[in-house]
């Protein structure tokens, strides 16, 4: 499985996400599992909020799984916090922080988490409340690396106003046909096309890459915003085609290429895997292993809708 940086460390290319493992029996959560870390992924992906509850997906893939302190000690367990959804809101107060990393630790049955990341932005957000919780939970040991999801390059920077420990990721929304973080950056200035609307506060790959923190790309085959993929999908017949045409070139599946054409960018992204197909899982992690060249990954991407001017 190719790695990328992650901290001081490296991580797997691909994350096996369980938010929606909540239905899925034992044997299911433990096939699972199992082919991931047969696959070379050993980095599991949750957020208090999975389940439809809070710490649903949690406390399923703890009960599941029943780990030693040996098998845990192999994985790299990643949870968020920050969102409320009973009151529609986001809260990123020292209070809320604590406890629901207290909940998480509780339901996963683990003494702590490898990395913490705050989930949606937090308007009312106060940085030195922040730190203080950081401050805390790596003093203790609870957490042991911190990072964000969906967050501007400005709103990393505020946060960094007080809080000192790395932030190692952002996770961001992403696939061949939602790029905007790539293709804006294309077709900069250009007046009158969509693709030029900056949407993410200005250039967060590029300033991800300068500070060293990987990025973590979400719904990595969805067409949109949760509104089905791309893959078989017949609104995308052109780009179907060259994912047919380079899977049989590459002998991987075209779920393979979907993942290789984000692995493929300089950034050396993670994959954020939303599945509970552990065959799918195998195909995105040997994918993560094709380097597509230049003219294949501007193919996808052309054939994706995005402007290459």
């Amino acid at each position: 499985m190719k790695t990328v940086p992650f901290g001081s460390e490296t991580a797997p290319a691909v994350i096996a996400g369980m938010m929606r493992i909540p239905d899925k029996t034992d044997a299911e959560v433990r096939e699972l599992y199992d082919t991931a870390r047969d696959a070379g992924v050993d980095f599991f992906d949750h957020a208090d909020i999975y389940g439809g509850a809070m710490h649903v997906c949690e406390e399923r893939f703890a009960s599941a799984l029943n780990l030693s302190a040996a098998e845990r000690s192999e994985i790299v367990i990643q949870t968020k916090a920050g969102i409320v959804p009973e009151h529609q809101m986001f809260d990123f107060s020292y209070e809320h922080l604590i406890a629901q990393v207290e909940g998480s630790l509780k339901a996963l049955r683990t003494d702590y988490i490898d990395v913490l990341l705050l989930h949606r932005p937090d308007a009312l957000v106060e940085p030195e409340e922040v730190a203080r919780a950081f401050d805390e939970l790596s003093a203790s040991g609870k957490v042991r690396a911190f990072g964000v999801s969906n967050h501007t390059p400005r709103q990393i920077d505020l946060l960094r106003t007080a809080v000192t420990q790395p932030l190692i990721a952002n996770q961001l929304q992403l696939s061949i046909t939602h790029s905007p973080i790539i293709a804006q950056g294309l077709s900069a200035n250009m007046h009158g096309a969509d693709q030029s609307v900056v949407l993410d506060g200005g250039g967060i790959v590029e300033y991800c890459r300068i500070n060293g923190i990987t990025i973590q790309a979400w719904s990595p085959f969805q067409a949109g915003f949760f509104n089905g993929v791309f893959l078989d999908n017949p609104d995308y017949p052109e780009l179907n085609a060259v994912l047919n045409r380079l899977a049989a070139k590459y002998d991987v599946t075209p779920l393979g290429i979907a993942t290789a054409w984000i692995t493929r960018h300089p950034a050396k992204m993670q994959v954020v895997l939303g599945t509970t197909t552990p065959q799918r899982v195998a195909d995105a992690a040997a994918g993560a292993d094709i380097e597509l060249t230049r003219p294949e990954w501007y193919e996808l991407f052309r054939t994706a809708g995005h402007i290459v001017p």
